[in-house]
């Protein structure tokens, strides 16, 4: 009895020592109306994760200086350390990306905020991506990001970027641009080109649904990334809530048959982090012969071993088909007649692309002075495009790897020099098919075929590129930023379809050297809020393999010099009243020089042209303000808990400087002047002005407007042809809720279009008699349903 009693006594005196432990308790609120966050995740190192209760109130056990991070649907996460016994009141920010919390990717400056770059760059999340359907990047960067324009060739494929004035290859008829293969900026996907060792970048494959993240850098960017004459793109997939696993569904339904299912599962532990996507895509089409289709699969994973070390990974499948019904006429456009073009459609135009993309990453940090990050990366891709000029079958193998060194010294109290030094080299094998379109003999009311096989080419590249950027920080926030960037591009070409009674050669070759880029720039920070820079920067873009020969004659075309950029910017950035308002303005002046154009040479009867070459032919200056504002206008703790609105603004000032040419007259008998000196460049409006509005509530109803303008734009470059101005409202309203423990909620409903006003997809530049192509002109609505399982 008395060894019983002992053993009460004890267990009692145990417990009433364990209920005296002290902890450390907190709550988790919203920063914006400070409304409670029920089953928040918190995760501190070394302890399992656990969650906020339906108050948002939470119990840790007594751990001196460790680790916490904090995150919630719809909010930044928060980390930081805590002391044993600690009252925590934990105020979440909604993603409103705020300037001095937007970190950007590549910069020889330790402190990546977007106030310590002397640059314009633009980065846009998840607010922005889905105020529209949130599967068409387009429409995010047309409506966020002053200063770019992204269109489509159909439904989902054939993306291009136009970045301040610039960014499509030079394969049109007669003049300076037109809309075939996106170049002179690069892009990138997780860390991965996108763009190929040529410069060519080719979009169709990349599910645009499954981005999370868009950091856009305008202007020559070739001290970090080589031939970036116009900029440069970096895509991020979506990433795993740290802290969490779930499973989500999404289903989205549209208008013209639109159809999007996305299974996800991201697995998150303490040290890794896997997102899995799964998703079919269908659309009917608007037009005749305009129907898409996209299955995808891709992996992302990232790995922690340690402190020092992070290891990334990113797989992807995509197969894409998109039928095109060609471009409208004037006429066509003018009246309403979107049935498209006969000779597309008899040939069943279409693109049909497979691509397999992989890489992997390792950054590995040996103390706070050095640090790298290297990334293998490869790309499998077949394709079959038919148009109304024939049939053309690719396959094309691109690899290579892109490797940095981050440095940075302490060189006195409030000085420091850091850098980043690196190389990116490609290497590319490709085959290309053409042939003619031919009548099918067992069905001549039908599609016509392929014919004899007319063309066979391959084609290997190899591109390399080495770079340092060095940022010399100064006390009082002020900073010089210098660096250099050396490209070369090396291209060889095999005839494999040798004719043995001609004198066309079987090989072709061309080697471009000497591209160097640097840049020099100087930054200043006030109080943390401000910020004002001035910069100079240099670009190239190298001709491509289909630039320095010609097919039907086999004549080389000699002397194709790679154009060059010149750019001087300066710019101010902001966050004021308590980071309510924020603010982006650059102005600047880029002159492109050797600027490559297309010269047309007819056949004897002057029907039609007989084939085109490529030649140096001038000089392009454009001048431009870019001005993006967005705050907050309301926030309470009632019912509606903020409004924030957004605008930006784009005046375009672009003409062509000394730029004329020498091309056959229609007769063949003698050369006539192109002359397009002071003609306003083609493909961008004078004016683009965006607006709108974000409204959220504590319940989680959520609604946003956003209003479109563009300018009329001239599509020839001779200055005869322009396109009507157009104005667009969309809408989208919807509901987002964590409604239990393990289960969130998103329902939502849009309308594009909302005046039901005639735009445009795509306008074709210097290809008359094509010209357009066309939007839905009609009221367009959408809706769709997340539903997503915590585990």
């Amino acid at each position: 009895m008395k060894k019983l009693y002992l053993s009460l006594l004890s267990v009692g005196f145990v417990a009433s020592l364990l209920a005296q432990t002290p902890q450390t308790t907190g709550s988790v609120k919203s920063a914006e109306n400070g409304a409670a966050l029920p089953y928040a995740s918190i995760r501190v190192a070394g302890y399992k994760t656990i969650t906020t209760d339906k108050n948002g109130k939470f119990k840790l056990p007594c751990i001196d200086s460790a680790q916490l991070t904090v995150t919630h649907i719809g909010f930044e996460s928060y980390r930081g350390k805590f002391a044993c016994g600690q009252e925590l009141n934990i105020q979440l920010k909604e993603n409103s990306q705020t300037l001095d919390a937007v970190e950007i990717s590549a910069s020889s400056n330790p402190n990546k905020s977007m106030l310590y770059q002397p640059a314009a760059i633009s980065r846009i999340g998840s607010t922005e991506l889905n105020r529209g359907t949130g599967l068409l990047l387009d429409d995010a960067i047309n409506t966020n990001v002053a200063g770019v324009y992204m269109q489509r060739r159909t439904f989902s494929a054939g993306q291009q970027f136009n970045i301040r004035g610039y960014g499509n290859g030079t394969r049109g008829t007669n003049g300076i641009n037109s809309n075939f293969d996106g170049q002179g900026y690069k892009v990138y996907l997780n860390g991965i080109p996108i763009t190929d060792a040529e410069g060519i970048t080719l979009m169709d494959d990349i599910d645009f649904g499954s981005v999370g993240q868009v950091e856009i850098i305008k202007g020559p960017a070739g001290s970090l990334y080589g031939q970036a004459i116009a900029g440069v793109v970096n895509l991020k997939t979506k990433k795993p809530e740290s802290g969490r696993s779930a499973l989500s569904q999404d289903v989205l339904l549209g208008g013209y048959g639109l159809q999007r299912y996305t299974t996800s599962l991201q697995l998150s532990t303490e040290k890794s982090v896997l997102l899995v996507n799964h998703g079919r895509q269908h659309f009917d089409g608007f037009m005749p012969h305009t129907r898409s289709e996209k299955d995808f699969v891709n992996l992302m994973g990232e790995f922690n071993p340690n402190v020092k070390q992070t290891i990334t990974s990113y797989f992807g499948y995509s197969n894409s088909f998109e039928e095109r019904n060609g471009e409208l006429t004037i006429g066509q456009y003018a009246n309403l007649d979107y049935s498209g073009n006969q000779a597309y459609i008899k040939n069943n135009a279409h693109s049909n692309v497979k691509t397999f993309r992989a890489g992997i990453g390792h950054a590995y940090r040996f103390n706070a002075n050095f640090s790298y990050n290297t990334t293998l990366f490869g790309t499998g891709l077949i394709s079959d495009v038919s148009s109304a000029g024939g049939w053309t079958d690719k396959s094309a193998v691109n690899y290579g790897l892109r490797s940095t060194l981050d440095t940075r010294f302490e060189l006195a109290t409030e000085i420091s020099l850091s850098g980043i030094t690196g190389l990116e080299l490609q290497q590319q094998q490709a085959q290309i098919l053409g042939y003619p379109m031919v009548a099918d003999s067992s069905n001549l009311a039908g599609y016509r075929i392929p014919g004899v096989l007319r063309s066979n080419q391959v084609t290997t590249t190899g591109s390399l590129l080495l770079f340092t950027e060095w940022t010399l920080a100064f006390p009082a926030s002020f900073s010089i930023t210098a660096g250099i960037g050396h490209s070369r591009m090396d291209i060889s070409l095999k005839n494999r379809l040798y004719a043995p009674a001609t004198t066309i050669p079987t090989r072709y070759s061309a080697s471009y050297h000497n591209m160097y880029a640097p840049h020099l720039a100087v930054n200043k920070v006030f109080s943390e809020k401000v910020s004002l820079y001035a910069s100079y920067s240099q670009g190239y873009k190298a001709p491509v393999s289909s630039y320095f020969f010609i097919p039907i004659t086999g004549e080389v075309i000699s002397g194709l010099k790679p154009e060059k950029a010149n750019q001087w910017e300066i710019g101010t950035k902001g966050s004021l009243f308590k980071n309510r308002f924020q603010y982006e303005v650059a102005v600047f002046y880029t002159v492109y020089q050797d600027k490559m154009t297309t010269i047309a040479v007819p056949i004897p009867a002057n029907t039609a042209t007989s084939y085109v070459y490529v030649a140096n032919a001038g000089e392009q200056k454009n001048l431009g303000l870019e001005i993006s504002l967005k705050g907050t206008a309301y926030e309470s703790a009632g019912f509606i808990s903020a409004i924030h609105p957004f605008a930006n603004l784009t005046l375009s000032h672009f003409r062509y400087g000394n730029f004329q040419y020498e091309q056959l007259s229609n007769d063949k008998m003698s050369t006539v002047v192109m002359d397009f000196t002071y003609k306003t460049v083609v493909g961008v409006p004078p004016v683009v002005f965006n607006t709108g509005f974000d409204l959220i509530t504590r319940a989680g109803i959520y609604w946003n407007l956003t209003y479109n303008y563009r300018d009329p734009m001239y599509f020839t470059s001779d200055n005869k042809n322009q396109t009507a101005s157009y104005q667009l409202l969309n809408t989208k309203i919807g509901y987002s809720r964590q409604l239990m423990k393990h289960f969130a909620v998103d329902v939502h409903l849009g309308c594009n279009n909302l005046t039901g006003q005639q735009n445009y997809l795509m306008v074709f530049l210097n290809q008359l008699p094509d010209a357009y192509l066309p939007a839905p002109r009609e009221v367009n609505f959408f809706g769709g349903v997340n539903l997503h399982y915590i585990f």
